[in-house]
């Protein structure tokens, strides 16, 4: 007798990474060399610092009971020093910083706090499969909104407007956008903190592109004024840091909605290994070379990826920021599942569809540009070959 499952487990299906990369692993298990460039998974070390000061903090007696539901006192505050630091944004560490288990579970912990059944969730029409999929597990209505290709991937705002109702509750959106690379700006947040007042909605800003490869000054949605009143931020250590793994992320906005998550939070897990966080205190610390360091190595990455675009014949935006590309198929490629299921069992080279982050991005691929670039120049040879 197998026991029904909840009515949440048929909302959803496993995510799309999940299913492929299994059959990376069986290609692998055959013998065959496959170079990944689908998944968004650093491999470039944390700093020195960052591993020194973990290990040392891990031999400490204190470093293995529970810690408190807000992070340590260290963390918090180191997060309002990076924040006022890298942004310019000023953040109380007692009452507007909720550190996480990284963002992705930050996006359920929001979820679980702000909507119930029936309450509808505006999600971009490309993007993090995670706001959809969370947000239909709570019982929420998703309502996708437009993204302009030819202005830059930015949100339809009068297309918007008429997708508010009553019900809204929440507003997702990401930028440096992923999957598309689109910059983040001033203007742009600015419309987006005035169109959540007008509306009374709760925007959601996930933030954890900005140090990678941007072209201009890095930007928090909270510098924008009056945005604690109607937004909260989501950041993570896992891009920017190297630290993926190690599952460390925050929330950042004002108390009410801190003090609302943390009513969740608080019953979901019981805090975060100290050590982590110290070290974590250590990471937000490296000075600008280290990040410096790192661009100029995606930046050769990157150069290798436009290459692997132009063999396939694809078109792409240069202006696009993060740690992955975006391109365009042409017209003589049939299907973006087509191409990523022929460059897997032929070459052994896995991409990802742009329809995973939403049906706009059917004649879509992203590339990753977490491998070395020698790798990605040989998945050029092989795509040429």
């Amino acid at each position: 007798m197998i026991i029904e499952t909840a009515r949440r487990t048929k909302q959803t299906s496993e995510y799309y990474f999940s299913v492929k990369l299994a059959e990376v692993r069986k290609l692998v298990a055959e013998g065959n060399d496959v170079i990944n460039l689908g998944i968004g998974n650093p491999d470039m070390m944390p700093s020195e610092k960052t591993l020194s000061t973990l290990s040392q903090a891990a031999l400490k007696p204190q470093a293995h009971g529970y810690q408190p539901y807000i992070g340590t006192q260290a963390f918090r505050n180191a997060i309002a020093d990076f924040y006022y630091r890298i942004y310019g944004v000023t953040l109380n560490p007692n009452t507007e910083i909720l550190p996480l288990i990284g963002s992705k579970e930050g996006i359920t912990h929001i979820s679980l706090t702000f909507l119930d059944p029936g309450d509808e969730v505006l999600v971009p029409e490309l993007g993090y499969p995670a706001y959809r999929a969370v947000s239909q597990m709570v019982g929420a209505v998703v309502k996708e909104y437009p993204l302009l290709e030819n202005f830059g991937w930015q949100p339809d705002w009068e297309a918007m407007e008429a997708l508010v109702t009553p019900k809204t509750k929440i507003i997702w959106l990401n930028y440096p956008h992923m999957p598309t690379g689109a910059p983040a700006t001033r203007e742009l947040f600015e419309q987006a903190v005035a169109f959540a007042a007008k509306h009374k909605v709760l925007l959601c800003h996930d933030n954890p592109y900005s140090l990678i490869l941007n072209k201009k000054e890095p930007i928090s949605l909270l510098s924008v004024d009056g945005a604690k009143e109607v937004a909260i931020e989501l950041n993570s250590m896992s891009k920017s840091h190297n630290m993926a793994g190690w599952r460390l992320g925050w929330l950042a906005g004002a108390k009410p909605y801190i003090d609302a998550v943390l009513t969740i939070k608080s019953n979901v897990d019981s805090g975060m290994f100290w050590a982590l966080q110290e070290a974590a205190v250590a990471a937000l610390n490296n000075p600008t070379e280290w990040h410096d360091a790192r661009n100029a190595v995606y930046q050769g990455r990157l150069e290798a990826a436009e290459a692997f675009l132009a063999t396939i014949g694809c078109t792409w935006n240069k202006d696009q920021e993060g740690m992955f590309l975006w391109g365009k198929l042409p017209e003589s490629v049939e299907s973006a599942e087509k191409l990523v299921n022929e460059l897997l069992v032929e070459k052994h080279v896995f991409i990802a569809p742009g329809f995973i982050f939403g049906p706009k991005g059917q004649r879509y691929i992203r590339l990753s540009l977490c491998m070395p670039k020698e790798r990605i120049w040989e998945a050029v040879e092989r795509i040429r070959g």
